[in-house]
Parts: structure tokens; C-alpha cells; sequence
């Protein structure tokens, strides 16, 4: 076991002998589960979480993530201590702060994401214009990220947002309409399609948080991304080249009707997993994860080459 998810309301958590001791509110044996079976820990429901555990998971290197039971938000992320490379976070600050560094990595990375935005587009065979229009345009914005030296952060930004909206609409255009998808809405996601690349998108972030602290940089410094409040940027940086991943694995759910539209629930605007689907979606995404942790991990060595030069 590398992920652990609770997603049963009422549980509690707690440490017992070194395990992870996992009492369910309908009275059954609790479960105990040894601290090194565990890399993270998610929960999407209102549990008790034992303080002597918190403390264990963090001694052990083991991350929390704590979602939100009503739309699968992030609300926290509980992390062990930050590395001890700080010569590594003083460069970091530094090229953060140089408009010719910054836009170097952020070029990069958004170059990366038109290329797998152009893969996934190249999966359909429809010949909606949409989708013709965003094929022949996404080549050409990722020649001028690669050959234009000049952009700043702010033009980079702007190109992305473009390439999302070209994207996000031939999407729109080839999906059946049984899934209700007309673009991407995120606050809050109306369609199960927006449901699942919300909740996709933010186990990912998660394990980039991770992988940063891990490699020692700071989260919350980005070069794309700028410095916000409460925001990991510098994860935020590092996902944009694998959303398009996410979207695959998305749509292939549906295509294998793995997840199906009668798997979500609609509550006040907001769609959402129902407890069902939860249970098929966190299986399938256990199975697919580790690609995307891989990709993570060999995405460091990019930020520390292109972004700040720090070997």
C-alpha cells in the first residue's frame, strides 16, 4: 500500500504501536495498518484525526492531504518538515525574482503542455472545426514559446490561456452530450467531466507539494505561477505539462464506462462524486498515480537546471 484513503464519514484515526488504527463508526474491527505501508494519506470525509498520529506521520514522512467531504477541495495539506537545502531555496528566490530566468522555465513548462493538450486532441476522430482550429494553432504557439526569446512571464501566461481556451472548447465540441461538458468550470464544477479533472488535478498537486518539499525547493515559489496567498505556485508550475494526462485518464473512464454520469450527484450547482463512483475513481487513479509520480520526479531536475541553474 502506498495511499491510503479514508473515505467513510465518522471514522477515526489514531496510532497504535507504530500502525495506522483506523476505527469505522459502524462498530466492525478496526484496521490497523503499519506506518512504512504508507506513503500519503487522503481524506475526503469528516473523520477524527488523533494529534499523536499527526505527529507520527510527519516524523515517518508521510503527507497528509485533507479534502473537502462536500466538493473534494483541498483544505489542507499537512507535510513533514521542509528539506534542509537552503542554498537551493536561496537560488529558487533568486531566479523568481529574474524576469529573464523566470520566463525561461515558464516557457518550458507551458511547451510542454501544448505538446500533451495536442495529444490528447489527436485521440478523437471528429472534424468539428474546434477541433481543427486547435490542432493547427497549438504547433505554432509552441514554435514561438521555444523561439522567442523575448516574452515575458505575463506573455507566456497570456499564451497559455489562450492554448487552454482553444483546447477546452474542442473538447467541448467533440464530447458526447451526456456528459454535459461545454468548458472548463472548476468553482464549482458543474458536469462530471469538470468534477473529475477538479479532483484529478488536486491529488496531483498534492504529490507535486510533496515532491518539492522532498527535493528541498520551496512549494509556494513559482515561475509561471506567480506568489499568491495560501498557493503552492511552484507546484501549480510543475503539473501544468501533466494536466493533459489527467484529462486522459479522465476521458478514458468514461470511454470504458469505468465512471458513468449516474456515478455523480448534483447539489446546490456543484456535480460530484457520489460514494460509489468515489471507490471506482480512487481505484483506477491508484493504478494510473504512478506514472504521474514518475513524470513529477523527473520534472525537479528541469526546475533546477532551466529554472535556476542549481546543480
Amino acid at each position: 500500500m502506498q495511499t491510503l484513503i479514508i473515505d467513510r464519514k465518522g471514522s477515526s484515526l489514531s496510532l497504535r504501536d507504530g500502525r495506522i488504527r483506523i476505527a469505522l463508526p459502524d462498530g466492525a474491527r478496526p484496521q490497523h495498518i503499519p506506518l512504512p505501508m504508507v506513503e500519503r494519506v487522503v481524506v475526503t470525509a469528516a473523520v477524527d484525526l488523533h494529534s499523536s498520529l499527526l505527529a507520527a506521520l510527519s516524523e515517518a514522512g508521510i503527507a497528509l492531504l485533507i479534502l473537502s467531504p462536500r466538493d473534494h477541495r483541498r483544505t489542507a495539506i499537512v507535510t513533514p518538515p521542509h528539506g534542509r537545502d537552503h542554498a537551493l531555496r536561496l537560488a529558487q528566490y533568486q531566479a523568481a525574482c529574474n524576469p529573464v530566468r523566470a520566463a525561461r522555465i515558464a516557457a518550458v513548462l507551458v511547451r510542454m503542455k501544448l505538446h500533451s493538450q495536442r495529444r490528447t486532441l489527436l485521440g478523437f476522430t471528429a472534424t468539428a472545426p474546434e477541433l481543427r482550429e486547435a490542432l493547427r494553432t497549438l504547433p505554432g504557439l509552441a514554435r514561438r514559446l521555444r523561439e522567442d526569446a523575448t516574452l515575458s512571464v505575463g506573455q507566456i501566461r497570456g499564451i497559455e490561456g489562450g492554448a487552454a481556451a482553444l483546447y477546452f472548447a474542442a473538447l467541448a465540441a467533440v464530447l458526447p452530450e451526456s456528459l454535459g461538458f461545454s468548458g472548463r468550470k472548476r468553482r464549482p464544477p458543474t458536469d462530471p467531466l469538470n468534477a473529475l479533472l477538479s479532483l484529478g488535478y488536486t491529488l496531483l498537486h498534492f504529490d507535486a507539494v510533496r515532491a518539492l518539499l522532498a527535493a528541498g525547493f520551496d512549494p509556494c515559489i513559482g515561475f509561471l505561477h506567480a506568489a499568491e496567498y495560501s498557493r503552492e505556485s511552484l507546484a501549480c508550475d510543475l503539473i501544468e505539462p501533466l494536466r493533459p494526462a489527467v484529462d486522459r485518464f479522465a476521458l478514458d473512464l468514461f470511454r470504458r464506462r469505468w465512471l458513468r454520469p449516474d456515478h455523480f450527484v448534483i447539489q446546490q450547482g456543484a456535480c460530484r462524486l457520489g460514494k460509489a463512483g468515489r471507490g471506482r475513481f480512487y481505484a483506477a487513479w491508484e493504478r494510473f498515480a504512478p506514472t504521474l509520480r514518475r513524470a513529477l520526479q523527473h520534472g525537479i531536475p528541469l526546475l533546477r537546471r532551466e529554472g535556476i541553474g542549481y546543480r
